[in-house]
């Protein structure tokens, strides 16, 4: 019988002396005053125990891990068809890339890069009555949690300084991948990475990606089909051009966010959710990363 809590406590208590904590992210200027000492990890089983430890239930802003709820929304809305706008290959590339995008006629290689988000965004402005209100309700309702709320600064200082993600959308709508107004489907884009999360929420919100559709109140909400092929792309595209190494390291189903969040899950079994907002080169959280390591190799559990 495994102790889970001796061991995230022991993971924590190791990671936390590491001076070399990664850099917070800049580019958004708003997560440039994040401290790099913060520090949290949830895990919860799928038999309902949970166990937490450090910074755990402080929000921080989920940033690209907003992709996945996203993906799963129009998944929803649109089965199958979603991939006629898209593949579902890893990029190899970072994830603001643009010459990709350019050379393969519009159709970004997966969900989780950028574009392909932007993309995603596009399919449920389209789909949704009122997309920022009723993204954020499906979110809620997935972790179980009415507190969820948009950091609406976060979301004002992305809106400000997206270069990158206007060149996107603008790339996008010329090959004819865009429905909407780049401008509508930018503001729900942004807002949806300014999603505020703790590391517990995270980990409610992504049961049903560990429990084939079936989320924390008992109601499936995706089929294990469509399950299956989310955590797939989690596994081989959650980590941008570091994709591979998650794989190789730590061995499970998982999404980074800029905002130094990370929550990975092994199917059956378990999600645990990290938070340490420095950043390794790649763009994902560098103690997160060697948490998730030390996590899976103490344990000997990873899908591998």
């Amino acid at each position: 019988m495994i102790d889970f809590q001796q061991v995230i406590n022991s993971i924590h208590n190791d990671l936390k002396q590491e001076i070399d904590r990664g850099l917070v992210a800049n580019y958004i200027p708003e997560l440039s005053h994040i401290d790099a000492n913060n520090f949290g990890i949830h895990l919860k089983l799928l038999s309902g125990e949970s166990f937490s430890v450090g910074q755990a239930q402080a929000p921080f802003s989920i940033q690209s891990i907003s992709k996945v709820f996203a993906l799963s929304k129009a998944f929803q809305l649109q089965g199958n068809d979603l991939w006629q706008r898209m593949d579902v290959e890893p990029s190899g590339d970072p994830f603001n890339q643009l010459s990709l995008l350019e050379l393969e006629n519009g159709i970004p290689r997966n969900p989780f890069i950028n574009s392909g988000a932007i993309v995603i965004a596009d399919i449920l402005v389209s789909g949704l009555e009122n997309p920022k209100e009723d993204f954020l309700h499906f979110v809620r309702a997935l972790a179980n949690d009415q507190t969820i709320q948009y950091n609406e600064a976060v979301a004002a200082s992305e809106k400000a300084t997206g270069y990158n993600n206007y060149a996107a959308a603008n790339l996008l709508k010329s090959f004819g991948n865009l429905q909407n107004d780049v401008a509508d489907v930018l503001d729900f884009y942004f807002y949806q990475c300014a999603l505020e999360m703790t590391c517990e929420q995270l980990t409610n919100a992504f049961y049903l990606f560990a429990n084939h559709g079936v989320c924390l109140q008992n109601k499936e909400w995706l089929t294990a089909s469509q399950i299956k092929r989310i955590n797939a792309i989690m596994l081989t595209c959650g980590f941008y051009d570091e994709a591979g190494e998650f794989a190789f390291e730590v061995g499970l189903p998982g999404k980074s966010g800029v905002g130094g969040g990370i929550v990975a899950l092994l199917p059956n079994q378990l999600v645990i959710s990290t938070w340490s907002p420095g950043l390794n080169p790649k763009g994902n959280s560098k103690i997160g990363m060697q948490a998730l390591e030390a996590f899976t190799t103490k344990t000997k559990l990873s899908i591998f």
